[in-house]
């Protein structure tokens, strides 16, 4: 089980943890979980659209694939437009991205991903109009249309703007028509693949264990490499019958062994450690040093009535400089524990009371030192 460490930028530590009452270093997931059969991935597609119905929000006349994208529509309708460069501030050009997944029949509808491409400031309430889809060959799979379902909101008065999320991209439900079917290959001479997401030896050979404890699939799985278990299906089966023997690999369940690692984004302060990551005992002194430095002015007293000097008098900035170093004392990572868990590493960090950037300068040094056993990750 993996647990999550949520540290703000501006705070002292604040740790979350997503755990069970007993912390173990294994568990239990389904292989459809872990891993996918070789041929029944997604495709991706794409395509290029208009926007329409935008209240002045839309591309402006400077970005003239808009402004031609809507010139040839109106010719398509017998209108031909009257300037060479118009003024259409409720349109805009948006890419049109989706994934369709596998064994997709003619006739089924998914949801679009739309994103402008030009100026356009927002895309609420926009409609997309009729816009062919394709794959990277080229081949048009099926056409996109409906009403944009933005999320958000950007509004703008007299110098004033109040915005939620992002509202030049969007999305259109039910919006792309699949026009052909999707088929999939994924048994090729009564062999199956299974492809694990993230490759390990030890995962590998205990899915090929646990396929081959199937009846029916004795000696039938064999792991070929860190990311691939290879398995034979029965030669007598039917077509539903194999259906049936795919399903029953899916859903068992095996003893998973994810690498020890710890993720740090030092751009939003979160910091993810994985369940099997281990301390050895270590000993840190963490301290900083403070410098102060406030500015102030003095004024000088009213002088006299009528003094001539008066006005040569000026105020005098002076300023005021503190040192102030913090020391904290030596802390002992005294693991007690044959196998530290997550709490013992919580309980270590949260008595050092640092910032987020000098943890990430601690994880790197017990890297160092070979007191952290586990592979250190820093976006």
């Amino acid at each position: 089980m993996i647990r999550l460490l949520k540290i703000s930028k501006f705070n002292l530590i604040t740790i979350l943890f997503i755990m069970s009452a007993m912390t173990v270093n294994v568990y239990s997931a389904r292989i459809k979980d872990i891993a996918t059969i070789e041929g029944n991935s997604s495709s991706q597609v794409i395509g290029y659209g208009l926007v329409t119905g935008l209240t002045n929000t839309g591309d402006n006349q400077m970005s003239s694939f808009a402004v031609q994208s809507v010139s040839n529509m109106l010719k398509r309708f017998g209108l031909a437009t009257l300037q060479t460069n118009p003024r259409i501030r409720n349109v805009a050009a948006v890419m049109i991205t989706a994934s369709i997944p596998a064994s997709t029949k003619k006739g089924s509808k998914i949801d679009v991903q739309i994103s402008s491409i030009g100026d356009a400031t927002s895309l609420q309430g926009g409609v997309l109009l009729l816009s062919p889809i394709s794959t990277a060959d080229g081949k048009i799979i099926g056409m996109a249309q409906g009403a944009l379902s933005v999320g958000g909101y950007d509004v703008g008065a007299y110098g004033s703007r109040v915005m939620k999320n992002v509202t030049t991209t969007g999305r259109v439900p039910n919006g792309l028509l699949i026009e052909i079917e999707f088929t999939s290959q994924y048994i090729n001479n009564k062999q199956i693949r299974i492809n694990l997401r993230e490759p390990d030896f030890t995962t590998a050979s205990r899915i090929s264990a646990a396929v081959n404890a199937l009846p029916g699939l004795a000696n039938s799985a064999e792991a070929q490499d860190a990311s691939t278990v290879k398995v034979t299906m029965p030669a007598t089966q039917n077509q539903d019958q194999l259906i049936q023997t795919i399903s029953q690999i899916e859903t068992q369940n095996i003893i998973a062994d994810p690498s020890a690692k710890i993720v740090i984004n030092e751009r939003t302060g979160t910091v993810v450690v994985g369940g099997n990551v281990q301390l050895l005992p270590a000993v840190i002194a963490h301290g900083g040093l403070e410098i102060s430095i406030q500015k102030q002015v003095i004024l000088p007293y009213p002088p006299p009535p009528f003094t001539i000097n008066y006005r040569a008098s000026k105020p005098v900035e002076v300023a005021t400089i503190q040192a102030q170093e913090q020391t904290n004392p030596a802390i002992a990572f005294d693991i007690k524990n044959a196998k530290p868990t997550v709490q013992d590493i919580a309980a270590a960090l949260n008595a050092l009371k640092v910032s987020p950037r000098d943890l990430i300068s601690i994880f790197q040094a017990l890297k160092e030192s070979g007191a952290l056993q586990g592979e250190l990750i820093i976006q």
